[in-house]
């Protein structure tokens, strides 16, 4: 039996196969008990759920406390998912009851849940990116409005630098009050070009690293190429996919990376003499970059150039 539940803000559509069996129920906490209930009835091989903007978290928290198999898939996934088997309609009901094929077809691995405080620090580190992409659209709003506009969005700049120094402040506090992500964080920050901003979203976004291969691990950040092959053509190798907040933190201190580590920069101007393209030289370097801090955190060895470049 596997089962597909679509979240929204107020409702949960679930879906059974191969039953057809389906019914709503409120999103609240007092009506998972009685959806836990039902659904330990049914046994469910799979429960798959698609990861909306943090409203499927407290009910996958709840199935996971209750030992019930579940799994938040991406939802780019399960919509080319419905798209490839004819479902192009899109309802509730619908998109419950095409989880619940993806689960059947498909079958996600079931991954152990961050605990409450890694999920409390992804919060913060999301926040602060969205507040980071409020000021950069501000600040492009100011060119060319009237002096008056101008004015408000300055103070609106003003107001967005205090609110990310005040997150900043307490990311910080809160990875250097944990004894696990204190020793982490030095680790990651004993490395040149990576700062507090890449290591609180290695914490909140990425707590596999140093623990799947690297190979796993590039595929999780969407860093691992992909084949584009058909016949005798060999296309060209695509990155796509992942967690993108990982990707962009990680872009940003590659760049650093490029002039300020020793290791990395070899690696970028070697890439460059041989002619190739510099964004495929940086996507490259990330890669790198990432292997080594994964190498670290597995031996648990702070940064130096020789064990980095064996990594």
């Amino acid at each position: 039996v596997f089962v597909g539940i679509d979240v929204a803000q107020a409702t949960l559509e679930v879906a059974v196969r191969p039953t057809g069996e389906a019914w709503q129920v409120a999103n609240d906490e007092t009506a998972f008990s009685d959806l836990i209930e039902r659904l330990r009835e049914i046994k469910p091989v799979l429960i798959v759920l698609e990861a909306t903007g943090g409203i499927h978290l407290p009910v996958v928290a709840a199935l996971a406390a209750a030992k019930l198999p579940v799994v938040a898939v991406n939802p780019r996934q399960a919509r080319d998912f419905a798209k490839a088997t004819g479902k192009l309609a899109k309802t509730d009901r619908i998109d419950a009851q095409v989880l619940a094929h993806f689960a059947e077809a498909v079958r996600p691995e079931v991954r152990p849940l961050p605990d409450v405080a890694t999920q409390e620090l992804a919060v913060l580190v999301a926040r602060r990116r969205q507040l980071m992409e409020m000021r950069v659209a501000e600040q492009n709003r100011s060119r060319g409005t009237p002096a008056r506009i101008r004015a408000q969005i300055r103070e609106h700049v003003e107001w967005l630098n205090r609110q990310i120094n005040e997150l900043d402040h307490e990311i910080g506090q809160r990875v250097r009050s944990s004894p696990a992500w204190r020793e982490r964080d030095d680790l990651y920050r004993s490395t040149p070009g990576v700062g507090p901003v890449l290591s609180a979203t290695l914490l909140a976004d990425l707590p596999e690293l140093g623990s799947v291969s690297h190979k796993q691990i590039a595929a999780l950040v969407g860093l691992a190429p992909f084949n584009q092959d058909s016949g005798k053509k060999r296309g060209q190798r695509v990155i796509w996919g992942g967690r993108a907040s990982v990707r962009a933190a990680l872009y940003m201190a590659t760049l650093v990376a490029t002039r300020r580590n020793p290791v990395i920069r070899t690696f970028y101007q070697r890439l460059l003499v041989m002619h190739k393209p510099k964004k495929l030289a940086l996507t490259a370097c990330m890669h790198k970059l990432l292997t080594i801090l994964s190498a670290m955190v597995r031996h648990h060895t702070s940064w130096s150039a020789p064990v980095s470049a064996s990594a």
